[in-house]
Protein backbone atom coordinates (compact mmCIF):
# COMPACT_ATOMS: atom_id res chain seq x y z
CA UNK A 1 0.00 0.00 0.00
CA UNK A 2 0.84 3.38 -0.15
CA UNK A 3 3.46 5.38 2.01
CA UNK A 4 3.32 6.67 5.56
CA UNK A 5 2.99 10.25 4.83
CA UNK A 6 5.01 11.38 7.95
CA UNK A 7 7.98 9.82 7.12
CA UNK A 8 8.08 11.92 3.83
CA UNK A 9 9.65 15.32 2.54
CA UNK A 10 7.76 16.85 0.12
CA UNK A 11 9.68 19.98 0.11
CA UNK A 12 12.89 18.13 -0.74
CA UNK A 13 10.69 16.07 -3.21
CA UNK A 14 8.60 12.61 -3.22
CA UNK A 15 6.94 10.58 -6.00
CA UNK A 16 2.96 10.13 -4.79
CA UNK A 17 0.61 7.62 -6.55
CA UNK A 18 -3.18 8.86 -6.97
CA UNK A 19 -6.51 7.02 -8.45
CA UNK A 20 -7.97 9.86 -10.42
CA UNK A 21 -11.39 10.43 -10.30
CA UNK A 22 -13.79 10.20 -13.25
CA UNK A 23 -14.63 13.73 -14.75
CA UNK A 24 -11.26 15.27 -12.48
CA UNK A 25 -8.22 16.50 -15.36
CA UNK A 26 -4.79 15.45 -14.30
CA UNK A 27 -4.23 18.82 -13.34
CA UNK A 28 -6.86 19.34 -11.18
CA UNK A 29 -5.46 16.33 -8.57
CA UNK A 30 -2.49 17.97 -9.30
CA UNK A 31 -3.79 21.37 -7.90
CA UNK A 32 -5.76 19.56 -5.29
CA UNK A 33 -2.81 17.90 -3.54
CA UNK A 34 -0.75 20.94 -3.95
CA UNK A 35 -3.14 22.82 -1.66
CA UNK A 36 -3.12 19.69 0.89
CA UNK A 37 0.43 20.14 1.41
CA UNK A 38 1.06 23.66 1.41
CA UNK A 39 -1.93 23.85 3.85
CA UNK A 40 -0.56 20.89 6.06
CA UNK A 41 3.09 22.42 5.91
CA UNK A 42 2.42 25.78 6.11
CA UNK A 43 3.67 27.11 2.86
CA UNK A 44 2.67 29.35 -0.04
CA UNK A 45 4.16 27.36 -2.85
CA UNK A 46 5.09 23.84 -3.43
CA UNK A 47 6.95 22.39 -6.70
CA UNK A 48 3.95 19.66 -7.99
CA UNK A 49 3.58 17.84 -11.21
CA UNK A 50 2.07 14.74 -13.13
CA UNK A 51 4.02 12.56 -14.96
CA UNK A 52 1.44 11.69 -17.87
CA UNK A 53 -2.01 13.46 -18.18
CA UNK A 54 -5.17 11.02 -17.88
CA UNK A 55 -8.40 12.36 -19.63
CA UNK A 56 -11.21 13.92 -17.87
CA UNK A 57 -13.39 11.07 -18.47
CA UNK A 58 -10.39 8.29 -17.72
CA UNK A 59 -9.79 7.10 -14.31
CA UNK A 60 -6.47 5.87 -12.85
CA UNK A 61 -2.99 6.16 -11.67
CA UNK A 62 -1.40 9.51 -11.39
CA UNK A 63 1.71 9.74 -10.86
CA UNK A 64 2.59 13.27 -9.04
CA UNK A 65 6.09 14.40 -8.25
CA UNK A 66 7.25 17.07 -5.55
CA UNK A 67 10.26 19.08 -5.34
CA UNK A 68 13.13 18.03 -7.01
CA UNK A 69 11.51 15.16 -7.78
CA UNK A 70 10.20 16.79 -9.91
CA UNK A 71 12.86 16.07 -12.54
CA UNK A 72 12.31 12.68 -12.44
CA UNK A 73 8.81 13.69 -14.54
CA UNK A 74 10.05 12.97 -18.04
CA UNK A 75 11.90 9.74 -17.35
CA UNK A 76 8.53 8.24 -15.99
CA UNK A 77 6.66 9.36 -18.89
CA UNK A 78 8.33 7.15 -20.98
CA UNK A 79 7.96 4.07 -19.20
CA UNK A 80 5.25 1.55 -20.15
CA UNK A 81 1.61 1.78 -19.67
CA UNK A 82 -1.07 -0.36 -19.27
CA UNK A 83 -4.45 0.35 -19.79
CA UNK A 84 -8.01 -1.16 -19.25
CA UNK A 85 -10.42 -0.10 -21.60
CA UNK A 86 -14.05 -0.70 -22.39
CA UNK A 87 -15.05 0.27 -26.07
CA UNK A 88 -18.56 0.69 -27.49
CA UNK A 89 -18.89 -0.86 -30.88
CA UNK A 90 -21.63 0.80 -33.14
CA UNK A 91 -21.28 4.18 -32.80
CA UNK A 92 -18.88 6.82 -33.02
CA UNK A 93 -18.40 10.61 -30.82
CA UNK A 94 -16.54 13.19 -32.35
CA UNK A 95 -14.23 12.95 -29.14
CA UNK A 96 -13.66 8.96 -28.80
CA UNK A 97 -15.56 9.18 -25.89
CA UNK A 98 -18.44 9.95 -23.57
CA UNK A 99 -17.39 13.76 -23.17
CA UNK A 100 -19.80 14.08 -26.57
CA UNK A 101 -22.67 12.56 -28.03
CA UNK A 102 -23.12 9.65 -30.05
CA UNK A 103 -23.02 10.98 -33.98
CA UNK A 104 -23.01 7.98 -36.04
CA UNK A 105 -24.44 4.63 -35.61
CA UNK A 106 -23.75 1.25 -37.53
CA UNK A 107 -24.97 -2.55 -37.16
CA UNK A 108 -22.57 -5.22 -35.34
CA UNK A 109 -24.46 -8.20 -36.13
CA UNK A 110 -21.43 -9.61 -38.02
CA UNK A 111 -18.66 -8.74 -35.69
CA UNK A 112 -17.54 -11.75 -33.92
CA UNK A 113 -14.73 -12.07 -31.29
CA UNK A 114 -12.42 -14.09 -33.53
CA UNK A 115 -12.67 -11.03 -36.25
CA UNK A 116 -11.95 -8.25 -33.80
CA UNK A 117 -8.94 -10.74 -32.54
CA UNK A 118 -7.94 -10.64 -36.34
CA UNK A 119 -7.95 -6.88 -36.53
CA UNK A 120 -6.15 -6.20 -33.24
CA UNK A 121 -3.30 -8.02 -34.46
CA UNK A 122 -2.56 -4.80 -36.94
CA UNK A 123 -2.01 -2.64 -33.86
CA UNK A 124 0.79 -4.58 -32.07
CA UNK A 125 4.27 -3.06 -32.71
CA UNK A 126 5.32 0.17 -33.84
CA UNK A 127 2.03 1.94 -35.45
CA UNK A 128 0.78 5.78 -36.69
CA UNK A 129 -1.52 6.61 -34.89
CA UNK A 130 -3.55 10.49 -35.30
CA UNK A 131 -3.95 11.82 -32.15
CA UNK A 132 -8.08 12.89 -31.17
CA UNK A 133 -8.79 16.37 -32.06
CA UNK A 134 -10.23 16.49 -27.79
CA UNK A 135 -7.01 16.37 -26.68
CA UNK A 136 -4.26 18.35 -25.25
CA UNK A 137 -1.77 18.53 -27.70
CA UNK A 138 -0.60 21.93 -28.39
CA UNK A 139 -1.52 23.29 -31.88
CA UNK A 140 -0.30 26.80 -32.86
CA UNK A 141 0.35 27.55 -28.84
CA UNK A 142 -3.34 26.23 -28.41
CA UNK A 143 -4.62 23.01 -27.35
CA UNK A 144 -5.89 20.64 -29.69
CA UNK A 145 -9.44 20.59 -27.44
CA UNK A 146 -10.13 24.61 -27.39
CA UNK A 147 -10.03 24.45 -31.09
CA UNK A 148 -12.77 21.21 -31.41
CA UNK A 149 -14.81 22.77 -28.72
CA UNK A 150 -15.15 25.90 -30.22
CA UNK A 151 -16.27 24.19 -33.54
CA UNK A 152 -12.77 25.03 -35.71
CA UNK A 153 -11.70 22.94 -37.95
CA UNK A 154 -8.42 21.48 -37.21
CA UNK A 155 -6.38 18.19 -38.78
CA UNK A 156 -4.46 15.74 -36.35
CA UNK A 157 -1.32 14.80 -37.53
CA UNK A 158 -0.35 11.04 -37.67
CA UNK A 159 2.68 10.34 -35.34
CA UNK A 160 4.83 6.97 -34.34
CA UNK A 161 3.48 5.44 -31.11
CA UNK A 162 4.10 1.53 -29.79
CA UNK A 163 1.69 -0.83 -28.53
CA UNK A 164 3.05 -4.03 -27.35
CA UNK A 165 0.33 -6.31 -26.38
CA UNK A 166 -3.70 -6.03 -26.95
CA UNK A 167 -5.56 -8.35 -25.06
CA UNK A 168 -9.21 -9.05 -25.39
CA UNK A 169 -11.30 -9.28 -21.61
CA UNK A 170 -14.68 -9.56 -22.55
CA UNK A 171 -16.75 -9.17 -25.63
CA UNK A 172 -20.44 -8.95 -25.05
CA UNK A 173 -21.58 -7.15 -28.32
CA UNK A 174 -21.43 -3.95 -28.37
CA UNK A 175 -19.27 -3.90 -25.62
CA UNK A 176 -15.53 -4.74 -26.06
CA UNK A 177 -13.13 -5.02 -22.89
CA UNK A 178 -9.17 -4.70 -23.82
CA UNK A 179 -6.11 -4.19 -21.74
CA UNK A 180 -3.40 -2.54 -23.50
CA UNK A 181 0.35 -2.07 -22.88
CA UNK A 182 1.42 0.70 -24.89
CA UNK A 183 4.35 3.03 -24.30
CA UNK A 184 4.48 7.17 -24.46
CA UNK A 185 2.08 9.11 -26.45
CA UNK A 186 -0.68 6.53 -27.19
CA UNK A 187 -3.65 7.40 -27.13
CA UNK A 188 -6.35 4.69 -26.28
CA UNK A 189 -9.55 7.03 -27.32
CA UNK A 190 -7.50 6.50 -31.22
CA UNK A 191 -6.94 3.10 -30.54
CA UNK A 192 -10.80 2.74 -30.22
CA UNK A 193 -11.79 5.00 -33.24
CA UNK A 194 -9.27 2.91 -35.63
CA UNK A 195 -10.10 -0.04 -34.26
CA UNK A 196 -14.11 0.66 -35.12
CA UNK A 197 -12.45 1.71 -38.40
CA UNK A 198 -10.72 -1.75 -39.30
CA UNK A 199 -13.97 -3.68 -38.76
CA UNK A 200 -16.06 -0.69 -41.68
CA UNK A 201 -17.54 -0.06 -38.37
CA UNK A 202 -17.48 2.77 -35.45
CA UNK A 203 -16.22 2.14 -31.65
CA UNK A 204 -15.44 5.30 -28.82
CA UNK A 205 -14.70 4.39 -25.12
CA UNK A 206 -17.23 3.86 -22.76
CA UNK A 207 -14.70 3.71 -19.74
CA UNK A 208 -10.95 3.90 -19.20
CA UNK A 209 -8.53 3.20 -16.06
CA UNK A 210 -4.84 3.45 -16.33
CA UNK A 211 -3.49 0.66 -14.26
CA UNK A 212 0.34 0.75 -14.66
CA UNK A 213 2.97 3.11 -15.33
CA UNK A 214 6.18 0.79 -15.25
CA UNK A 215 6.50 -0.70 -11.79
CA UNK A 216 3.73 1.71 -10.13
CA UNK A 217 0.46 0.71 -9.55
CA UNK A 218 -3.19 1.86 -9.27
CA UNK A 219 -3.58 -0.85 -6.20
CA UNK A 220 -1.20 0.86 -4.67
CA UNK A 221 -2.28 4.62 -5.28
CA UNK A 222 -4.07 6.97 -2.85
CA UNK A 223 -7.69 8.28 -3.28
CA UNK A 224 -7.67 11.57 -2.78
CA UNK A 225 -10.32 11.33 0.10
CA UNK A 226 -7.76 8.97 2.11
CA UNK A 227 -4.48 10.92 1.04
CA UNK A 228 -6.74 14.52 2.47
CA UNK A 229 -7.98 12.06 5.88
CA UNK A 230 -4.17 10.91 6.24
CA UNK A 231 -2.71 14.36 6.19
CA UNK A 232 -5.30 15.64 8.96
CA UNK A 233 -3.68 12.83 10.72
CA UNK A 234 -0.14 13.66 10.98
Amino acid sequence: MTKNLAELDFISGEILLFNKPLDWTSFDVVNRVRYLLCQKLGIKKLKVGHAGTLDPKATGLVVLCTGKATKKIESIQAEEKEYIATVKLGATTPSSDLETAEDQTFDTSHITCELIEQKLFDFKGDIQQVPPVFSAIKVNGKRAFNYARNGEELEMKARPVYISAIEILRFENPELEIKINCGKGTYIRSLARDIGESLNNGAYLLALQRTRIGTQSVSDAWSLADFEKSLSEM
